[in-house]
């Protein structure tokens, strides 16, 4: 795995009183913001980031509770929540001619923060957006079968913070394999990142607590026809998405056209990374 300290400088910055994100900053050109999933961090993009600085300022940031961000058990992490943090990194980096790019929750953060801020965004790729739920995490519990017993364990009140504690590098690799198409595990060195930030403390409440704001994220298809930039849509054919699911996603950002990735999962920047990179690199 890249050792993403090698390709550029990570920074931390205080978006406000109470939040610290951290991120990546490589490259030369227009700058291109890159959001990752729930349960990763800035890492995620790791195969990506060495082409992407060839042709952009690449931004990849750590979501508010996520990576080595701060985190505040005391604040809700919601989609409105996250959205805000990162109109305020935008803002106070003062960036404009954006590009946004994200995968899972960071797609629809791609489209909330274009529909939020849209004059300093100028293009959006939104890969396996997360905005269907009808219950507490359930595009993970569509993942495989261990995913769907583990995670509603985790919603029990109580009982649920508890078993959380347990989880560990194998429990965290069974369930990310059920968002993984083209590969049969999720890179050793990258999951094992992922891995030791879930021991940071507090970290188990940041997880819990986005999926209990599960309600959060389909809400946000509110604000997509208020997105100005173009919208480069895309879902890998096996995502956790139906394909109804993507067509209403489609027809709230105004009929556009979905691209479809063959032999990708839901994790298609570490399933398929040079597929997504082409689709970044497209004119």
């Amino acid at each position: 795995m890249i050792d993403v300290s090698t390709l550029g400088h990570l920074e931390t910055i205080n978006i406000d009183r109470n939040c610290t994100l951290r991120y990546l900053k490589v490259g030369a050109g227009k700058p291109l913001i890159l959001i990752h999933t729930i349960r990763t961090q800035l890492e995620y993009f790791n195969e990506v980031i060495p082409e992407l600085a060839k042709h952009y300022t690449v931004y990849a940031v750590d979501l508010p509770g996520h990576g080595q961000s701060s985190i505040d058990t005391n604040i809700h992490y919601d989609e409105p929540t996250m959205r805000q943090a990162m109109m305020r990194f935008i803002q106070k980096c003062d960036l404009n001619d954006v590009t946004l790019a994200g995968e899972s929750i960071g797609a629809v953060l791609a489209l909330t923060v274009a529909a939020e801020i849209p004059g300093r965004i100028t293009k959006v790729v939104a890969s396996n957006t997360y905005d269907y739920e009808t219950r507490y995490a359930d595009g993970i519990r569509r993942g495989n079968l261990f995913a769907n017993i583990v995670i509603a364990n985790y919603a029990v009140p109580f009982y649920g913070a508890f078993f959380a504690l347990f989880e560990n590098w194998l429990f965290l690799g069974l369930a990310m394999k059920g968002g993984l198409k083209n590969k049969r595990w999720m890179p050793v060195k990258l999951l094992s990142v992922f891995n030791r930030t879930g021991y940071r403390r507090g970290y188990r409440y940041v997880e819990r607590n986005v999926f209990a704001n599960w309600k959060s994220w389909p809400a946000a298809r509110a604000l997509y026809s208020r997105v100005k930039a173009p919208v480069t849509l895309v879902y890998g054919d096996n995502d956790w998405s139906t394909l109804a699911e993507r067509q209403r996603t489609a027809q709230a950002l105004g009929n556009i056209t979905i691209k479809t990735l063959e032999n990708t999962g839901h994790f298609g920047f570490v399933d398929q990374p040079q597929k997504l990179l082409a689709v970044l690199l497209e004119d």
